[in-house]
């Protein structure tokens, strides 16, 4: 086991090395600037799309229901567990690297969700067919159906096997052995691990719960996801801000630590030793991990909304990224403000988020850890069955919508959330870490061979006088 550990280990740095932080860098900074700063020019409308569906839109989910389904998969594990694992393997300067790849990552995001309503198809029972496998293959040519395909498998492997189910139920299941764990606690050997009987309740309760969704299919799916990670997203974001206030004076040296980190070549103290490259690229990872901007999970959920307006749909889209950096950074600063990241203490995943919380809130630690244990609990719920749903559309596009298969897939997703709390941590993050990389690959390839469109199509929306002229010229 230890073997196959550090296989996985070493193929997850080889995806996440320099070529492919560059790419997504690259990819950020091209939409950036050819969109002209639009992630902030147009933020205020943005926001105000967001919260106002749009009227005789065409598609499976409103505008709204469909930012939460996205939502629902990215604030889950990777806002509080992911944020905790970048700064203890990067630092707090990781966090830094993180917020960047969020700015960027807001442009990035516009197109994926410009893109996935300009190309979708709309089937005859009324779904839609859509995401990055329908704009490579519509939009770059059917000479490139083999990309589409590509992402299209490794999108529901990453689902399945990684993000969508095992890092969402560990985080879950560790945030309640938090709380309730002690020396009367009970240990099954089950694989070679010993777990916890805590950790059987809890992952088999998930199950049951996300066998009860996925049932429902997309319907019921937008169902939870708009009643929880509203609620849950201010709640959260309430408790973090409190944090901030009673820690006031401690706020900027938090920040001048994650700022100096942030370009220190030099080894980072505090028991970790590494390099600029190690810190940016876990905020980097950790950054893509929390918001999935180039990942391109999101556009598949955008595609089923209610709207005939590709730009309306990619503003709203990015506000998602904006949403989870808000929640990231504010769980980072109490990381950084608690101290618990660093090595000589030795907590790990949701354990770090946790301690800090119980170090910087003026609650009872019993109180302290129950806040984050409900709110892992709701957002990775709702990554699970989020996620569920870009695994079954990238199946329904390789199968022509097979319902038999789209059951199997179904079954295996539960069955995934059942075993999750038996399998190694570190195994469980260095899987969803390579079948992230890999999965956006084919994406970006698409995002800038698109960028073209996208830029044009834009510029043309908001300025109606540019498109007049165009079609004066070809008359």
């Amino acid at each position: 086991m230890e073997k196959l550990n550090e296989i996985i280990g070493k193929i997850s740095d080889l995806v996440w090395g320099l070529p492919l932080i560059i790419l997504i860098l690259f990819v950020g900074i091209l939409y950036t600037l050819r969109l002209r700063g639009l992630q902030i020019r147009k933020l205020p409308k943005a926001l105000k799309y967001m919260l106002k569906n749009e009227e005789e839109g065409v598609g499976e989910v409103s505008s709204f229901g469909a930012l939460c389904i996205t939502l629902s998969a990215t604030i889950g594990t990777g806002s509080i567990v992911g944020v905790a694992m970048a700064i203890s393997i990067g630092g707090p300067g990781a966090l830094f690297w993180m917020f960047v790849m969020s700015m960027l990552g807001m442009a990035t995001k516009y197109a994926e969700g410009f893109l996935a309503i300009k190309y979708r198809k709309l089937n005859e029972d009324g779904t839609t067919t859509g995401g990055p496998y329908s704009y490579i293959e519509y939009g770059m040519g059917k000479k490139w159906k083999w990309l589409a395909i590509t992402f299209a498998v490794l999108g529901l492997c990453a689902g399945c096997m990684g993000i969508g189910t095992s890092t969402q139920v560990t985080g879950i299941t560790e945030a309640f052995e938090n709380i309730f764990l002690n020396e009367n606690t009970k240990f099954v050997n089950i694989l070679g691990n010993n777990v916890s009987i805590i950790a059987i309740v809890v992952g088999s309760i998930i199950t049951i719960l996300t066998a009860l969704v996925l049932i429902g299919g997309i319907k019921r799916i937008e169902s939870v996801c708009t009643l929880i990670v509203p609620v849950m997203a201010v709640g959260y974001v309430l408790i973090c801000l409190f944090l901030c206030i009673y820690n006031i004076k401690a706020i900027p040296a938090a920040f001048k630590e994650i700022f100096i980190d942030a370009f220190n070549v030099k080894a980072i103290g505090g028991g970790f030793t590494g390099t600029l490259l190690v810190v940016i690229q876990t905020g980097v990872a950790k950054g893509i991990f929390s918001n999935e901007s180039g990942l391109g999970s999101t556009p598949i959920a955008s595609s089923t909304a209610k709207t005939k307006d590709p730009v309306r749909q990619g503003l709203v889209l990015m506000t998602g990224t904006f949403i989870t950096a808000i929640i990231c950074i504010m769980t980072g600063l109490g990381i950084v403000i608690g101290k618990t990241w660093t090595n000589d203490l030795g907590y790990e995943g949701i354990n770090i988020t946790i301690e800090a919380f119980k170090r910087t809130l003026p609650f009872p630690d019993i109180i302290s850890a129950l806040v984050i244990a409900l709110s892992i609990t709701f957002f990775a719920f709702t990554s699970i069955v989020g996620w569920n749903v870009y695994g079954v559309r990238c199946l329904n596009y390789l199968t022509k919508n097979n319902k038999k298969a789209e059951i199997i897939y179904k079954i295996a997703w539960i069955l995934a959330v059942f075993i999750a709390p038996y399998l190694t941590l570190t195994v469980i993050w260095k899987l969803a870490d390579i079948f992230n990389g890999l999965m956006a690959l084919p994406n970006l390839v698409a995002l800038i061979a698109l960028s073209g469109v996208v830029s044009k199509e834009t510029r043309k929306y908001f300025i109606p006088t540019l498109a007049t002229s165009e079609e004066e010229k070809k008359a």
